[in-house]
Order: C-alpha cells, then structure tokens, then sequence
C-alpha cells in the first residue's frame, strides 16, 4: 500500500494550494483518509479528515480556510487550502485507515494504518 502525496510548494501569505493524495495498492473507499502536518521541531498535528461518506472533521486552525474531499473512483483524497498564514508552514502528510474511525477519535495519529511521505508546503510573510 502507498500512498504518494503531491503539490505542496512555496506559497506568500494569503495564497492557495492543493494537495492531493494518491492511494494505490489498496482502496479505501469505506474507510477514512485524513491530513496532518509536521513542522520543524514540533509535534505531528491533525489538519482535516474525512469519511467514506465525505462527513468531516478539521482542525480549529484551519476551519473555515481549508476543505477536504475525496474521489473514491481515483482512490485520493484533496486538502483545498485557502487563505494560507505562515504557520500553515509544515510538511503535509496524507493518512488512511481500512475502516471508519469514530469522529472523536480522527485527530489521534495512532488510529491511521497507512502514511504518505508527505509534501512541504512554505508560506511565506
């Protein structure tokens, strides 16, 4: 299973980008597929995630300014980000897991099977 995550890049203040994340080798149709991002000398921090049935959850950092969706006959899921700050500065990584994951619990790193590489994306001021 992999999953290949694409198009960050270096963005000013206020732009957008969006990212996308290729699932092969296995389909997660039925299950969630979710974002974090990791900043240099932070914590992996949850951004969005979204159910089969496209029900989502973000993060309060990015409400309002990001949006997830998923075509589940690609096999992918987007992060739409909008309006971006500096300190959405991070390397962007895609998640999945088999199953459904009760929406309390979609911010908690450990609940996701499978990771992406992730894909940098820079803001600058």
């Amino acid at each position: 299973v992999q999953l290949q995550a694409s198009g960050g890049g270096l963005v000013q203040a206020g732009g957008s980008l969006r990212l996308s994340c290729a699932a092969s080798g296995h389909t997660f149709s039925r299950g969630d597929m979710g974002w974090f991002r990791q900043a240099p000398g932070k914590e992996r921090e949850f951004v969005a995630a979204i159910g089969p049935f496209s029900t989502n959850t973000y993060a309060d950092s990015v409400k309002g300014r990001f949006s997830i969706s998923r075509d589940n006959a690609k096999n992918t899921v987007y992060l739409q980000m909008n309006s971006l700050k500096p300190e959405d500065t991070a390397v962007y990584l895609c998640a999945a897991r088999n199953g459904r994951i009760i929406t309390s619990y979609r911010h908690r790193a450990e609940v996701y099977e499978y990771w992406g590489q992730g894909t940098q994306v820079t803001v600058s001021s």
